[in-house]
């Protein structure tokens, strides 16, 4: 997943420059990064105290910044207004890494509190931007001469992007409506502040501990480290699952025990929705009531309507079309998945009927059978440090980059965790940029993987480096022992990887042209994940973590064969959560019942009762912790269309996917333009023609039709 911001800053935020004229400062997170390659974030320094001190004050300087070009008496061109607000906010964009940082790697109460307090500050900050009517009236300017007399490429696609952004976001509002749509956004700022800490607390505080006769099927490797987190935990001689997907996940793949099993599924899934002080179906009624009213005044019909209109599928329609195409087949074979755990629950003499805490345990006992594949087996030769060096020989062979692990204690850190490498050409040994990996789950960081920025390439004013950062939770091993991960996690490691190597690989002049179009830039990540399986990393990096042997050719097969095994399961659950957020969205919601209507609409769609959406409703943070991936969670399956295509023209090439004319294409039209040109436009360049359909249908075994 690509990270949402932690912060919307309308200004664009390049890195300072050598000629740098900013102020001095005091407070550690405003001030200019120092150090070696090109200045890195002060980590080792950051503490919760100075944060809101800083954040006022970057915004103060920015807001100073904006009224500087808004009020310049000169006639506006791109050089004094476009070009001078993607200069601006340097002092903001520093304070804003560490505020990421702290939001979901290293949160505590006292720094929730303190997002908090600052959530609707940060909002009326951005109005203050937004709706600056000289501001807008320059930006405005300029980008109507550019409809008479276009400027070159890069330059226009930056004036289109900001004035549309301006224009969606109520900058052309009369000044009642504006104080209106100001207004809301602060109290939705605070909304998805509380939605995001009620998630955390839950997770937090729903920990499952078992005792020594509890741990039946569960691998050696995950006994030790629930004993170290049950420990660290202050519940010595325990064994704690926690309410993550990281830990949460095999154990209801593994464990024997079904009572357990069914109490730690119902601990996750009922994240914000427990009834109590920390329940989210309120805050989620009151954001889509607040969401419709906003775009009301813009005169959009509902949220998904005004949300989609800069997005690839453009219409909340076509995106739907998309979904309702695939989830036939997709429940079908979720059907045939729960006959084959039925039959073998029964042979076995279980005397059950599946359950959603059962699918998972059931799953791997179908694939055994029928594949003869063994997931703990496959874990054997997955171990976290030879994946990491089978992304960088990845990288090697499309992109050029070399990694290499830079000296220990040059780069600030802000946990102990934290590795950092030097990426450079392979080549000519230029330096691109630092990659930093947070590998493990704990206290305080959010669930889930994600990639970031730091710093983002330009060469606006000055050519900048990159530093960019992978962040997971898998769960951390004992001292002494690797960390294996199952071929899902592996799977999910590459896909955060490509958001990284989307960084690295800009060739943009403009700030502005690092952003994306939330429907395509997990094209790029989805689109990596394909390389896992390739037989140059499958021979040479998946080696056995006791002996050393490569994976044996014959367990490779078995891997390939069982690829469309329990498609039913991902693509459904997936699917589910992604339809309910675009059924959310153009619902009337003035008098909704979220909970009602979760369940009523998963009854519409003949949802199968034994499995649950990926994320309920009450913990889908995605959509009700911002507004990232508010109706554009289908934006998964949009990009996997492209992926499933793209991957098509690879392994039809004559060197496969490592054909080097391919991968040239690859870097030049899908990953360095970034969002400088529009992004069907870029994948024609690439295919020569649009994405089909019928390469995802292929891709999950789900029946292809012919017109």
């Amino acid at each position: 997943m690509l990270q949402l911001s932690a912060i919307v800053v309308f200004a664009s935020c390049t890195p300072e420059t050598k000629e740098s004229k900013e102020p001095e400062f005091n407070n550690v997170l405003l001030k200019e990064w120092t150090g070696p390659y090109e200045g890195v974030p002060a980590f080792d320094q950051m503490k919760v105290g100075d944060v809101k001190a800083a954040m006022l004050k970057g915004m103060e300087l920015n807001l100073e910044e904006i009224e500087a070009i808004a009020s310049n008496p000169d006639d506006p061109t791109f050089a004094n207004t476009i070009e001078e607000m993607e200069r601006s906010g340097k002092a903001l964009n520093r304070v804003s890494t560490y505020y990421g940082i702290f939001s979901s790697n290293v949160s505590s109460p006292e720094f929730r509190e303190i997002r908090s307090e600052l959530a609707p500050l940060l909002s009326e900050f951005n109005s203050k931007i937004t709706q600056n009517e000289q501001l807008f009236q320059r930006i405005k300017t300029v980008y109507e001469a550019s409809q008479e007399t276009p400027l070159p490429a890069d330059q226009q696609r930056v004036v289109d992007l900001i004035y549309n952004r301006f224009a969606m976001n109520g900058a052309d509002l009369d000044p009642k409506k504006k104080e209106r749509y100001a207004a809301i956004n602060k109290e939705l700022a605070s909304l998805y502040t509380k939605f995001s800490n009620n998630v955390l607390h839950d997770e937090e505080n729903y920990v499952t501990y078992l005792s020594e006769d509890q741990l039946g099927g569960l691998s050696e490797g995950y006994i030790k480290s629930a004993a170290k987190i049950a420990s660290d935990k202050g519940q010595e001689g325990k064994y704690a699952v926690t309410n993550t997907r990281s830990s949460m996940d095999p154990f209801l793949t593994y464990s024997t025990e079904r009572d357990l099993r069914e109490k730690v599924w119902t601990n996750y899934y009922a994240r914000g929705d427990n009834g109590d002080e920390h329940d989210n179906n309120g805050i989620i009624a009151d954001i889509l009531k607040l969401r419709r009213e906003r775009v009301g005044l813009l005169g959009h019909k509902n949220y998904a309507e005004w949300r989609l209109q800069d997005r690839m599928a453009k219409t909340p329609e076509n995106a739907m079309a998309l979904m309702e195409a695939v989830w036939p087949a997709a429940i079908a074979r979720v059907a045939e998945e729960v006959a084959d755990m039925q039959v073998v629950a029964d042979k076995n003499g279980d005397n059950i009927t599946i359950e959603p805490w059962d699918y998972r345990y059931y799953a791997e006992k179908v694939r055994k059978e029928k594949y003869d594949l063994n997931s703990d087996e496959v874990k054997q030769y997955l171990q976290l440090d030879k994946l990491t060096d089978a992304m960088h020989y990845v990288a090697g062979r499309l992109f050029n980059y070399s990694f290499a692990p830079v000296p220990e204690g040059s780069v600030p850190v802000f946990h102990e965790d934290v590795k950092v490498w030097e990426v450079t050409d392979k080549d000519s040994g230029e330096h691109i940029g630092l990659w930093y990996l947070d590998p493990y789950a704990r206290e305080g960081k959010r669930s889930g993987a994600w990639a970031t920025t730091y710093r983002s390439h330009t060469t606006f004013d000055g050519k900048t480096n990159v530093l960019g950062s992978n962040n997971s939770n898998f769960v951390e091993p004992a001292p002494g022992e690797a960390l294996l991960v199952s071929w899902d996690d592996a799977t999910t490691f590459f896909h955060e990887f490509g958001h990284a190597l989307h960084f690295f690989s800009s060739n943009v002049k403009y700030p502005t042209l690092n952003g994306g179009v939330r429907d395509y830039t997990e094209f790029q990540s989805q689109l990596l994940e394909r390389w896992l399986s390739t037989d140059e990393v499958i021979n040479n990096y998946l080696v056995h973590n006791e002996t050393g042997e490569p994976m044996p050719s014959a367990l490779v097969e078995k891997i390939k064969n069982a690829a469309t095994f329990n498609q039913g399961f991902g693509t459904t659950e997936y699917l589910a959560s992604a339809i309910m957020d675009m059924k959310l969205h153009l619902a009337d919601p003035a008098n909704i019942d979220v909970d009602k209507f979760e369940r009523e609409t998963l009854a519409e769609l003949k949802m199968p009762k034994e499995l649950p959406m990926r994320h309920r409703t009450p913990q889908f943070g995605h959509v009700f912790s911002g507004e990232g991936y508010a109706t554009a969670y289908y934006g998964y399956m949009w990009a996997d269309v492209l992926t499933s295509d793209a991957a098509e023209a690879f392994a039809e090439a004559p060197g496969g996917f490592y054909d080097e004319e391919m991968a040239a294409k690859l870097v030049k039209y899908l990953f360095a333009p970034r969002n400088s040109i529009d992004p069907a436009e870029a994948y024609r360049l690439f295919r020569g023609r649009d994405a089909k359909i019928e390469a995802l249908m292929k891709d999950r075994g789900f029946p292809v039709t012919t017109e």
